[in-house]
């Protein structure tokens, strides 16, 4: 397994927010998490990626939240659980985070040179944008817009291949659909088939599961903090209870 996370709890003060999560990832898969609203999905995310160490730090200093994370996580066969946010990027492992999130005061292609921060061979910093630009031609034809004036899907794209600039060897999107219009919706879904076909692995957070599952080889279903099924998406759509208490479908 390229991700490995076994027994992973998460709380803030008294709320549980992950309890006793194990899942996986191997090479070359494109698997989703999905799952209701506030089922814990983001913080899954933020914790495999650093992020809630981070916070946690944060927190000790200010006298904030008392955060507690346990359980491990191993990256490409190194445990990864305490490590900073900053030194897991550089293994390869890239969180694309909800809602876009791109520097919006910046243009196109300064977002994306962005994402090349960690590299210093401006040979394979090219090469890296130039995939960018075969994957997302927009990204291309608009290098000096401004972030902030794209649209959700154009933006959402950028978001993605800011990401895949960084040279990830799994790279984790968060909620990629969320606030946009069908359309773009279903160009993103495209864009992200087509990056795993590419032989990329991801990790795939989403409620939108009637596409998600047929992009993928494997899924997981969490509720409430609690992995409560996995399977192919046509497996998880023959279970009457999963489908209708926990996809809404």
């Amino acid at each position: 397994m390229l991700l490995e996370i076994a027994h992973l709890t998460v709380c803030y003060d008294r709320a549980m927010l992950l309890n006793d999560i194990s899942m996986g990832v191997d090479t070359g898969e494109l698997v989703s998490l999905v799952g209701p609203n506030g089922a814990g999905k983001s913080t899954l995310l933020r914790a495999v990626t650093g992020l809630v160490v981070w916070e946690r730090e944060l927190t000790k200093r200010s006298a904030g939240e008392d955060i507690t994370m346990e359980g491990t996580v191993i990256f490409d066969g190194e445990r990864i659980d305490q490590v900073p946010a900053h030194e897991i990027v550089k293994m390869g492992l890239v969180h694309c985070p909800e809602r876009r999130r791109p520097f919006k005061e910046m243009t196109v292609l300064e977002n994306l040179q962005s994402g090349a921060y960690l590299i210093r061979d401006r040979k394979r910093i090219q090469e890296n944008l130039d995939q960018i630009h075969s994957l997302f031609p927009i990204l291309k034809k608009r290098p000096k817009q401004i972030s902030g004036t794209m649209s959700g899907g154009e933006q959402q794209m950028l978001a993605i291949g800011r990401a895949l600039m960084s040279e990830p060897k799994l790279l984790c999107i968060d909620e990629p659909s969320t606030g946009l219009a069908p359309i773009s919706r279903a160009e993103v879904f495209e864009k992200i088939s087509k990056i795993a076909d590419l032989g990329l692995t991801v990790l795939l957070v989403e409620q939108e599961v009637g596409t998600v599952f047929t992009m993928t080889v494997r899924n997981y279903v969490l509720s409430s903090g609690k992995i409560i099924a996995q399977g192919t998406g046509d497996e998880l759509l023959q279970n009457e209870i999963i489908r209708k208490t926990y996809l809404g479908l």
